[in-house]
């Protein structure tokens, strides 16, 4: 049963996006509160959240440090990259998707070396060639990949990837914005050593606030690296370690709302409870979109269950432009897929959706359908 506090805005507001992740509206009431930045109790906060982290990981206590940054995930990623490169530093960036391209944008601004594996939008890395690579090249010291592809919804096997890389003794990255909180993981069996994530998405927290996972160790070896002042993690840490608090002054409401999504995230059970949720939501829509002549782009192990990617449904009459402005005349809005020019579009379903959300929602789409067609 669902509280009141459970009911996303977007039945009020008339607008339900399946691009973005809806909030609870307790995690927005969390912001109606102003705190000074060195108020005691906002410090607390701030020590909360950095544990809370670490536990979504599973690696409290374990030689991992979270640190809290200003800005989006694409900060926090720029951040590691930045902060994480030794002068002599060389990058293997793994893509196959858009925020896979976004990485190796980033280290080529930050005019840093790179080697790129560039796969499909609808497929996995080939392991193999990845092992080749790193096998070939020993001046490669850090190697990237995103964990949940937005641009299809794909899922990449972090776990495999993590025991090659650290065969060759590489440092390890995984951008995983779209998946923390919603998929287990343990950083340590993954032999993550940085990871970037956001405080909303899976977390279902609202933008504003990004955050790294790194190991200690790694940490420590970074402190002079960092090619920017304000993304410089080594000095953000230092700040959090002897202050208590961020360098600059913080986004204090988004950081209110984190914490409220983070404790909403222990009371639902824990990421296992909240990625069976996403399950239910991904089982439900799928079931339906099928009995609509709908098919997923990816094959369902390839699958992450908070965005899913479908293709344009065999009937000559079909046009996204007229589809997605009648579902957005109903309140919902879609997003066009743009992974390798396939005929696709998204529906993201994170966040604070239920069962009976979603039922809503393919009662929509199907009357949208028999109007097109």
């Amino acid at each position: 049963m669902k509280s009141k506090q459970d009911i996303p805005d977007w039945k009020q507001q008339g607008l339900f996006t399946f691009v973005l992740f809806p909030t609870s509206k307790s995690v927005k009431q969390a912001m109606l509160q102003d705190f000074g930045y060195d108020d005691v109790k906002f410090m607390q906060i701030i020590r909360d959240i950095r544990k809370r982290i670490l536990e979504i990981g599973q690696v409290a206590d374990l030689g991992y440090e979270a640190i809290l940054l200003q800005g989006s995930g694409a900060n926090a990623v720029e951040a590691v990259i930045s902060t994480g490169t030794p002068p002599d530093g060389k990058w293997l960036v793994i893509q196959n998707g858009e925020l896979g391209a976004r990485v190796a944008k980033i280290v080529d601004v930050l005019k840093i070396r790179k080697t790129v594996l560039d796969y499909p939008g609808n497929s996995l890395p080939d392991v193999g060639e990845i092992f080749k690579t790193l096998k070939e090249d020993p001046l490669i010291t850090h190697v990237a990949i995103v964990h949940n592809e937005m641009t299809t919804g794909l899922i990449n096997p972090i776990k495999e990837i993590g025991e090659i890389v650290k065969r060759f003794k590489k440092i390890y990255f995984v951008d995983a914005e779209s998946s923390y909180g919603a998929v287990p993981m343990n950083l340590e069996e993954l032999k993550i050593d940085w990871l970037a994530s956001t405080a909303d998405l899976s977390i279902e927290g609202v933008s504003g606030i990004a955050f790294a996972v790194v190991k200690k160790d790694v940490l420590l070896a970074a402190e002079e690296n960092s090619r920017s002042y304000t993304l410089d993690l080594f000095d953000q840490w230092k700040g959090f370690e002897k202050y208590g608090q961020f360098r600059f002054p913080p986004p204090a409401h988004a950081i209110l709302a984190f914490n409220q999504a983070l404790i909403e995230l222990e009371k639902e059970g824990g990421v296992f409870a909240r990625e069976a949720r996403y399950k239910k939501n991904y089982q439900t829509l799928v079931e339906g979109m099928h009995s609509m002549g709908f098919t997923e782009l990816l094959a369902p192990e390839l699958q992450v269950h908070s965005v899913v990617s479908f293709r344009y449904p065999e009937h000559p009459n079909f046009n996204l432009d007229k589809f997605y402005k009648k579902m957005k005349n109903r309140g919902y809005a879609i997003s066009q897929g743009t992974a390798d020019k396939a005929h696709y579009f998204r529906l993201a379903f994170g966040g604070r959706i239920y069962e009976s959300d979603v039922l809503e929602l393919l009662k929509a789409i199907k009357e949208t359908m028999e109007m097109s067609i």
